[in-house]
């Protein structure tokens, strides 16, 4: 199985969690087929000999007033447009271990390092890998760092050419910071009349014309994804670790709320040993618009001790 198989696998796992974490406990035969699925993903990953655990590599190629057709780029440009989306690359990799802080250096950012390979056949661009020999040693879901920061802004570029539900599924997963450095590179581009195309495991997300970026960063903006942090009374219904998600039942009017378990959560399946348990957690609300919110837990509660 060669690098390409890998990211493959890895994001019809991503799916596949996230199709899970949609899915509702009634529907069981839908959620027996994609449990099953998932299993046998996982265990196809799991089983990859170490020397097939490969560095991730993507392309990122340009177009517009920047780009000279297949022959070139300005270098001004160039070198912001690389720089904010390593950053962002960096930024969601260091956020997967610790909670980043609003302003200061990114953690890790040596291990979460790209290089630039080669340019990249196309429009202009480029080709990118993962630097450091320690990526090599599994980190998150038997995946790098880095790979499932590459995978994750992939996916949140996508995000922002579908529906509220799509965006605000993925950004409520994303570290603010982060979403921030996303933000930066999609203005890289809008303020010099350029788009970009992004290809990575297999998948690949495209800008066809600046307007669409301008519509993309609007989406991103404040003034639409709206955050905030805030404690929620009540207690856990259930938990699906492979997905991490949750239900959680507020006192007072018994709703049941949804949500996504971050991974700095180590032993999420814990939380199931505390079921129908009174207990206050305190969770990341994201909104698009005026869609359905997202919920995002992001440390383990603590439970009074009886």
């Amino acid at each position: 199985m060669n690098n390409e198989d890998r990211q493959h696998l890895l994001a019809e796992r991503t799916f596949l969690q996230r199709m899970l974490a949609d899915t509702p406990t009634t529907a069981r035969l839908t959620r027996m087929s994609q449990e099953a699925r998932l299993h046998t993903v996982e265990a196809q990953l799991a089983a990859l000999p170490a020397d097939e655990r490969v560095l991730a590599r993507a392309k990122l190629t340009f177009d517009g007033v920047p780009v000279i057709r297949s022959h070139g780029i300005f270098a001004d440009f160039g070198m912001k447009a690389v720089s904010s989306f390593t950053d962002a690359v960096a930024s969601i990799a260091a956020s997967l271990t610790t909670p980043l802080a609003a302003m200061g250096r990114i953690p890790n950012r040596d291990q979460n390092q790209l290089l630039i390979t080669s340019t990249a056949v196309g429009s202009f661009g480029f080709e990118l890998e993962e630097h450091s020999a320690e990526q090599l040693v599994l980190g998150l879901e038997n995946a790098s760092p880095v790979a499932i920061a590459l995978e994750r802004t992939q996916a949140l570029l996508q995000s922002t050419l579908g529906d509220d539900d799509a965006l605000a599924d993925i950004a409520s997963e994303t570290d603010p910071r982060a979403l921030d450095k996303v933000r930066n590179f999609l203005r890289v581009l809008a303020d010099n009349g350029a788009v970009c195309a992004l290809q990575y495991g297999g998948q690949g997300v495209r800008f066809t014309d600046v307007g669409q970026v301008s519509r993309s960063l609007a989406r991103l903006e404040a003034d639409n994804l709206h955050e905030s942090v805030e404690q929620l009374q009540g207690e856990f219904v259930g938990v699906l670790p492979n997905s991490r998600s949750f239900e959680f039942r507020l006192v007072g009017d018994g709703q049941i709320v949804r949500g996504k378990v971050s991974p700095r959560v180590q032993d999420v399946d814990a939380i199931n040993s505390h079921l129908h348990q009174a207990v206050q957690i305190d969770v990341t609300k994201t909104q698009v618009g005026n869609g359905r919110p997202r919920y995002f837990l992001a440390q383990m509660p603590h439970w009074a001790q009886s």
